[in-house]
């Protein structure tokens, strides 16, 4: 039995639809600092940060890509991050989302999807090739958004088949 998050993977960055924040909302990258801010987003769904672990564990990192760390904005304060980060210190080829959460007041406008979209046009304008995520069973919602944006299951084992064929059974279900 393999345990491992689930894993996805785009390699087609061409069809990238525009991008276009709905009105009250606007899209801006990181800015030294943000650190508290990003630890605020990521509390109310990637587990528990601090600027300080922000800092440590991200900002700090060779693989952080200031200029593709997207913050949705809503009367100037950041309420949703996504983050291009790169596989390996020095890859210019294959990109990971990384950190897209929206918080709970503003989810539903379409955050997620528009967020992670900036960061696919960010990877694809920067010559990329592949982009893969990582992502959990239970996260229905942000899976759908991955595949409607052209995100494809990756199959470590035949217990990731299991697992991907239970999502794409709750996807339809939720469908019909």
């Amino acid at each position: 039995m393999s345990d491992k998050q689930l894993r996805m993977d785009c390699i087609d960055l061409s069809f990238l639809p525009n991008l276009h924040m709905p009105d009250g909302y606007t899209l801006r990258t990181y800015q030294p600092g943000d650190e508290a801010a990003w630890a605020s987003i990521m509390n109310t769904g990637i587990g528990e940060w601090t600027a300080e672990l922000c800092r440590k564990e991200l900002t700090s990192k060779p693989q952080f890509l200031s200029d593709g760390l997207f913050f949705a904005i809503s009367d100037g304060v950041p309420i949703g991050s996504a983050c291009a980060w790169r596989m390996t210190e020095n890859d210019v080829k294959d990109g990971r989302l990384h950190m897209v959460c929206v918080l709970p007041e503003h989810r539903g406008n379409r955050l997620g999807y528009l967020l992670t979209l900036a960061v696919m046009h960010y990877f694809r304008d920067n010559g990329y090739e592949k982009i893969s995520l990582t992502t959990d069973d239970w996260r229905i919602a942000a899976i759908k958004t991955y595949l409607r944006l052209g995100f494809k299951p990756y199959y470590y084992d035949d217990f990731h088949i299991k697992r991907w064929n239970a999502i794409f059974e709750k996807i339809n279900a939720q469908s019909e």
